[in-house]
């Protein structure tokens, strides 16, 4: 009956449109009703109770179908569906007893990619918790952020995080915050051992009154994003977009017979629900790393059986890097899904490691809109599909970057842009399509949000992403706006790099932002910066201060001195100049450094070390 209907609403729009798009809408229109019936075939998998609104009942089918069909592959070790179950179960009787864990409350798991991570999540989702997924790699000011933000009074850490912990700790026990290390035991005084709690507890299954109340709406989890501006931000994930993340990997063609390698941090919406949740909804098997390893790839999908495995656009070129060898067909692997990928990676990853489909998504962790490359068509995010605007309202506007705001008409309303126009991504905020927001920061999620876009009352979620439609319909993604940018995979706010910066007593003022190197997707960090009356640069000693308290892909590589910060007539930064010249000593008569990682200081960057980068012969 759906199907049907369906074609009747998208038929006559197919008349309207066929000049303009006529040799790809049976691809769209096919895409469509995909999506139709992936929906459908998601909420009739499972059974949902009223305390258990969907992920927890499909990973509990799961159990019950196929309880001794492997889930998890970590190392050496196998993990079965049943073993996670039991595991999870433990965990939950050991929080509900040993830290009085009640339904609604949420837990900060800080940790790097392993099994528990999984069955921890599974264990709060029993007991109606959210997890707060925190980055391993915050410190200090922004990992209290993060953590303060979640509302979270639990902290369960992985004991190699210990130095992390213990710099926070005495904040933490003043909040009354629990501390528990995944570990048999603890030396550090105020932070309770918990994985010999867990081993000594009850592997009966928790009873659902433990999460009555929760619904679709509930939070589920907190996941980090830099946003456009500040710190990190933690999204709500909530019950039924948990519940419904599996329908990329159901869309890209997972099935039960896939083996999935995992390599992203499983803190970030890729990993945990495009990733381990798609796994959980089609019966496949998921392999876990660490971390991502390029020497190691190849030989983990032969070991493992690959077949399809998750990416950003980095990992496809380091792998196009390494030596060519005479096995690089020698795999399994036939699909992977991720984002970031170049049109000309994208030639030469799959000229030479075979015809894998590279399914590129678009999607915001707390964003409202997704984009698919159903087509396969290199380089493009997806497509500009009139019928997927049915299901998940979207627009592409005139922005203007100097204003750092969407270009309005003499009515105050938005401009849609032109067919090779860029422009910025906005999706409509409704009900069944809804922009969550972000956890303890009410101001910050009313800054992602665009009122009387096209009429009085209206409301649409920004982006903060420009991208650009093709005259094929094809949809690009070209920049980010605002405050962030994107290095090795992750977002970098420019507002934290500044404020860090800005604790050195020789820096007046700081200017953070992104800039583009060859051969490197994303852009590497640089800050210019303008120096105290009378001060000089200390390059060991700033050195010192970004590598203890930023990560390593936010610490600024290029350092720029300038005589005055150049503002806007808002008084905002000005960094498009910046930007264009780069770490280019030709640009710019400024004293230009570079992170010096061997010396550990920032050094003069002169033309040769710049034709060294610009050549690819200097690593970043």
């Amino acid at each position: 009956m759906v199907f049907f209907l369906v074609i009747l609403c998208v038929v006559p729009m197919l008349w309207v449109f066929r000049r303009k798009t006529l040799s790809y809408q049976l691809e769209d229109l096919k895409f469509f009703i995909k999506i139709i019936h992936c929906y459908l075939k998601i909420e009739k998998s499972v059974p949902r109770s009223p305390s258990s609104p969907g992920m927890l009942d499909a990973f509990l089918q799961q159990v019950s179908t196929r309880p001794n069909k492997t889930f998890i592959l970590y190392e050496d070790q196998a993990y079965s569906y049943r073993d996670l179950d039991l595991k999870s179960n433990q965990a939950a009787c050991a929080l509900s007893h040993h830290a009085n864990l009640k339904s609604g409350n949420c837990v900060a798991v800080f940790m790097g990619n392993e099994p528990a991570y999984i069955w921890l999540w599974l264990a709060l989702s029993k007991l109606g918790c959210p997890m707060a997924c925190l980055n391993y790699n915050i410190r200090a000011k922004s990992f209290l952020n993060c953590f303060q933000s979640s509302g979270a009074k639990i902290l369960i850490a992985a004991p190699e995080l210990k130095a992390a912990v213990e710099e926070v700790l005495p904040e933490l026990i003043k909040d009354g915050v629990m501390v528990f290390y995944l570990s048999r035991e603890s030396s550090t005084e105020g932070v309770q051992s918990l994985l010999d709690k867990i081993e000594a507890a009850s592997e009966d299954p928790i009873p659902e009154s433990y999460r009555v109340g929760i619904t679709e709406n509930t939070p589920t989890l907190y996941i980090y994003t830099s946003g456009t501006t500040g710190l990190p931000k933690a999204a709500i994930i909530t019950q039924k977009r948990a519940f419904t993340s599996c329908t990329v990997a159901m869309l890209c063609g997972l099935t039960s017979k896939d083996v999935y390698y995992i390599t992203l941090p499983l803190y970030h919406s890729a990993g945990l629900l495009i990733g381990v949740r798609g796994c959980m909804q089609t019966g496949a098997t998921c392999v876990l790393r660490k971390k991502f390893s390029c020497s190691q790839f190849w030989d983990d999908c032969r070991k493992y059986n690959v077949t399809s495995f998750q990416y950003i656009g980095e990992i496809l070129r380091y792998l196009c890097n390494t030596s060519k060898k005479d096995n690089d067909t020698d795999h399994c692997v036939r699909l992977a899904i991720g984002n970031g990928v170049r049109p000309e990676i994208w030639r030469e990853f799959t000229d030479r490691f075979g015809k894998i489909k590279l399914y590129e998504f678009y999607g915001a962790t707390e964003g409202n809109v997704l984009f698919l490359n159903y087509t396969q068509k290199e380089g493009a995010m997806g497509r500009y599909n009139y019928f997927l605007k049915l299901f998940q309202p979207f627009e592409i506007v005139k922005f203007d970057v100097e204003t750092d705001e969407p270009i309005r008409d003499a009515a105050g309303h938005c401009i849609r842009i032109e067919r090779g126009e860029t422009g910025l991504l906005i999706a409509k905020h409704i009900n069944r399509n809804p922009f969550s927001g972000y956890a303890g920061n009410r101001s910050q999620t009313e800054k992602k949000k665009l009122y009387n876009v096209f009429k009085k009352g209206d409301i649409y979620f920004n982006t903060g992403d420009l991208v650009m439609v093709d005259k094929e319909g094809f949809t690009f993604f070209q920049d980010r706006v605002g405050d962030t940018f994107r290095w090795k995979g992750e977002n970098v706010a420019t507002t934290e790099v500044e404020d860090l910066v800005l604790m050195l007593d020789f820096i007046e003022e700081a200017n953070a932002f992104g800039v583009a190197v060859p051969n490197h997707e994303g852009r590497i960090g640089m800050v210019s910066i303008k120096l105290k009356a009378g001060r000089v640069l200390d390059g060991e000693k700033m050195f010192a201060h970004v590598t203890e308290y930023l990560p390593n892909y936010a610490r600024p590589r290029f350092l720029r001195i300038q005589d005055a910060i150049q503002v806007t007539g808002t008084y905002k930064q000005y960094k498009m100049d910046l930007v264009k010249d780069g770490f280019n000593p030709s640009c710019t008569k400024d004293p230009l450094y570079f992170m010096d990682d061997t010396q550990r200081t920032y050094r003069p960057l002169d033309h040769q070390i710049y034709e060294d980068i610009m050549e690819n012969r200097m690593k970043l």
